[in-house]
């Protein structure tokens, strides 16, 4: 998401182009060049050990293929090492872009098993070495000092994730609303992301079972890490349904236009989060103009702000590395509790949710977050 809007602006002030993973597509018209890339056949199959070894053998296409490029720009663990190998093959300065950091997600061993020790082996070599570091957020910039003390402070800069009001505005439209069984009529809570453990959908599940009754709760969860947090959430929406009703689960991810009319019509949008760098999901809700809930945690009170574009829930998380709350109980009975705080005053919320777009759109325009990775560009190159 965040590539896709950054290139689109960038390409305005840089000559760039875009290597990214997956299948061969056009570039947009008037958009970067594309160039897409397939892991090696012969790692196909080989589950988890195997998916970061197919990220690897990406990063080394990458940085072949990046040959006479006059500065390269990684995104994620995914292709931090192509930018490390490419400035080591061709001298030129590699600018990282951190959204979320290994150490802080030891969750992903669930999902990678021993291949975490390689994400995180990716991601050290490389941020370590960097000329430049985005963080897109004050308070990832000093997780990334935390958990890489030998990176240079000087070498981190902030800049945002932004939104593109445009495309993400009030829908007034009903039809997505009907079919998925969702009643325009009636209050609801809306939950957009993936099945994972940052996300918080266990909480927000615990929590759902202390909503007002009278609210749908939407849960728009998909993509699954893995198969265990996959049957944990199939008996907590269970237990919902059986205990409270009044749920929607759809289990899948959604086209950005269905988001956009869900979250439009939705009373609340709900983020509960356990790490969060910046939280684009916020931004996305608060430019439809929905009141949002969130964790106080990362980068999401510099996004959310709390009583004016909705609430924030505390949260304490536990001290051995896991970001699980200390207390799981009172975390789901405090997001509850702000949940059903707006759901009882309707028009605070609805000038809330007016109050986040009109910040969204000053403080996060993609066209000043790209002009901000431009001048950076400059001036790593002039420094070169």
């Amino acid at each position: 998401m965040h590539v896709e809007y950054l290139a689109r602006d960038l390409a305005r002030l840089v000559d760039l182009t875009v290597h990214c993973w997956g299948n061969e597509r056009e570039a947009p018209t008037g958009g970067p060049a594309v160039r897409a890339y397939r892991p090696w056949d012969e790692l196909a199959g080989g589950g988890a050990h195997a998916a970061a070894l197919e990220a690897v053998s990406i990063d080394l296409a990458m940085a072949a293929g990046v040959e006479g490029t006059a500065l390269v720009h990684s995104h994620t663990w995914y292709a931090n090492l192509a930018g490390h190998l490419a400035k080591l093959l061709y001298g030129v300065p590699h600018v990282a872009t951190v959204h979320s950091l290994e150490p802080m997600r030891p969750w992903k061993a669930e999902q990678l098993a021993g291949g975490y020790a390689v994400s995180s082996f990716c991601e050290r070599t490389a941020l370590e070495a960097a000329d430049a570091i985005i963080a897109v957020s004050r308070e990832q910039a000093r997780d990334v000092l935390a958990c890489y003390p030998a990176i240079d402070p000087g070498r981190v800069s902030v800049i945002y994730n932004g939104i593109d009001s445009e495309q993400y505005r009030p829908d007034a439209g009903t039809d997505v609303l009907a079919r998925y069984g969702i009643d325009p009529q009636r209050p609801s809570v809306a939950f957009v992301g993936r099945i994972t453990r940052q996300k918080g959908v266990t909480y927000a599940l615990d929590a759902a079972l202390q909503f007002d009754p009278s609210a749908q709760f939407v849960l728009c969860a998909g993509a699954p890490d893995t198969a265990e947090i996959a049957s944990e959430i199939e008996a907590k929406v269970a237990r919902v349904r059986g205990e409270r009703g009044n749920i929607i689960w759809i289990d899948r991810m959604l086209a950005r236009e269905e988001v956009v009319q869900i979250v439009s019509h939705a009373s609340v949008f709900l983020c509960p989060s356990i790490y969060e760098p910046l939280g684009i999901v916020n931004l996305e809700a608060m430019a439809c103009e929905t009141a949002v809930v969130a964790t106080r945690t990362g980068g999401i009170p510099e996004v959310v702000e709390d009583g004016v574009t909705g609430l924030l829930v505390p949260f304490e998380p536990r001290d051995d590395g896991s970001r699980d709350p200390v207390d799981p109980a009172r975390f789901a009975r405090d997001i509850a509790e702000r949940v059903n705080e707006l759901l009882a005053d309707p028009e605070r919320a609805r000038q809330m949710g007016e109050a986040g777009r009109a910040r969204a759109i000053e403080r996060f325009a993609w066209s000043a977050i790209a002009a901000e990775t431009a001048a950076l560009y400059r001036e790593l190159l002039e420094a070169d």
